[in-house]
């Protein structure tokens, strides 16, 4: 079976439109897994991310395991200071390669059994231009994370990109300026342009009218791989 990532800025109706599919008309079952960083929407987690996710609650702080990816300042400070962030950093990024891995390995068992899988975002998408495509100076681990994610982890069959004007993305969730939504709307516009089996999908609508065409991109797709 196949793998289909829908992917798009935040307020674009990636986890709605997934949860659709599952009652549109489909040529195999759907199985949707969430590849993004916010666990709390996510139900399926290594048992050692589920604990760090505690500790990070625990103490007041954002409930995601983000792979440190951030550009690198220039080196100040205690050294050992600066040896011990990094080993943190190095710590932070084989857990998260574990996860991403671990549930890649959990699509490819429901391919195999006949499902269509569908990726709530995709971590390729989501870090392309962080930890692949960006200038300057970037941190070891981002350019681990960026190695691995561009030439060993298993990419998506189809991308369906799911677009809206910044401002229709800022109205329906408020968690980011209207400039930065736009921004990264462009960003995965490019990403979903470069590679050879993607759609661009008008999010601007009523999210069931989205639903029932990205049923359709999909269902095409599947007869066209099957032929």
């Amino acid at each position: 079976m196949i793998s289909v990532a829908i992917i798009g800025p935040d307020g674009a109706g990636k986890s709605t439109i997934t949860a659709l599919l599952e009652r549109e008309p489909m040529p195999a079952p759907v199985k949707r897994i969430y590849m993004g960083v916010n666990l709390e929407a996510s139900g399926l987690m290594l048992p050692t991310t589920r604990l760090a996710l505690a500790v990070k609650k625990a103490r007041g702080r954002r409930p995601d395991m983000v792979a440190p990816s951030e550009q690198v300042p220039p080196a100040t400070g205690n050294p050992v200071r600066r040896v011990l962030k990094g080993i943190a950093r190095g710590a932070r990024l084989l857990m998260w390669l574990a996860e991403e891995w671990f549930r890649q390995t959990v699509a490819q068992y429901h391919r195999r059994r006949g499902s269509i899988v569908v990726f709530d975002r995709h971590f390729y998408a989501d870090y392309y231009h962080f930890d692949i495509a960006t200038e300057g100076r970037r941190s070891a681990t981002s350019r681990v994370h960026g190695f691995l994610l561009k030439h060993v982890y298993p990419k998506p069959d189809l991308v369906i990109c799911l677009d809206a004007p910044g401002q229709v993305l800022f109205d329906r969730k408020h968690e980011a300026s209207v400039e930065w939504l736009e921004r990264r709307r462009g960003q995965y516009l490019q990403f979903a342009h470069m590679l050879p089996h993607s759609e661009v999908v008008d999010a601007d609508r009523p999210l069931d009218a989205v639903a029932k065409d990205v049923a359709t991109v999909i269902t095409e797709f599947f007869e066209k791989r099957r032929t």
